[in-house]
């Protein structure tokens, strides 16, 4: 790895830790620099700004994040524990993609419709009219409440409960499994 490419990693890192906490306009190119150990100059010739840096932070940990679960269109079930497994060991997916409706909902987190997205949505049809898994929903409408259920457990989204209210992350993850094989 080039010096550049390393400290292209140390921004990108420094950067998530600093937009999961504090969002888009709460955050400090100043702090992301110095917990980088890099120039601040460097943020602007690598990412233009603190807007595209975000971009960057969110399609790596986001988009490239999320769609390396695998996807199971035959086993919603499974892929709703995984993604709920990839959420609870990543923690900052969930508050970078919060911070991304909150400050920038004009923007489509997605940029369209995805290959990665697409694809899913059209194993996801497949899948449906092979076996009529789900036929009361469109594939989009599926995959929707699919990951809703299962980000439903993670604190930001559940408003005023901690993360250990009634139920263990085992007991958690169990429900989310349960919840989309009741859907289906």
């Amino acid at each position: 790895m080039s010096r550049a490419d390393a400290t292209k990693a140390r921004i990108l890192q420094a950067a998530t830790d600093e937009f999961a906490a504090y969002g888009i306009a709460g955050a400090r190119v100043d702090r992301i620099a110095k917990a980088a150990s890099a120039n601040k100059n460097l943020i602007y010739v690598y990412f233009c700004g603190k807007e595209q840096l975000f971009d960057a932070v969110l399609d790596a940990h986001v988009t490239h994040g999320l769609d390396s679960v695998p996807f199971t269109p035959d086993d919603l079930p499974g892929y709703a524990g995984r993604i709920f497994d990839y959420c609870t060991e990543h923690p900052e997916v969930i508050r970078l993609a919060t911070w991304h409706r909150l400050e920038r909902a004009d923007l489509d987190l997605t940029g369209g419709a995805s290959p990665a997205r697409e694809a899913k949505l059209e194993a996801l049809a497949a899948v449906q009219k092979k076996n009529g898994l789900g036929a009361d929903f469109s594939p989009e409408e599926l995959l929707t409440f699919v990951l809703g259920i299962a980000l439903a457990w993670n604190p930001s989204n559940v408003a005023g409960l901690p993360a250990t209210v009634g139920t263990g992350a085992e007991d958690r993850r169990r429900a989310v499994v349960e919840a989309v094989r009741h859907l289906l």
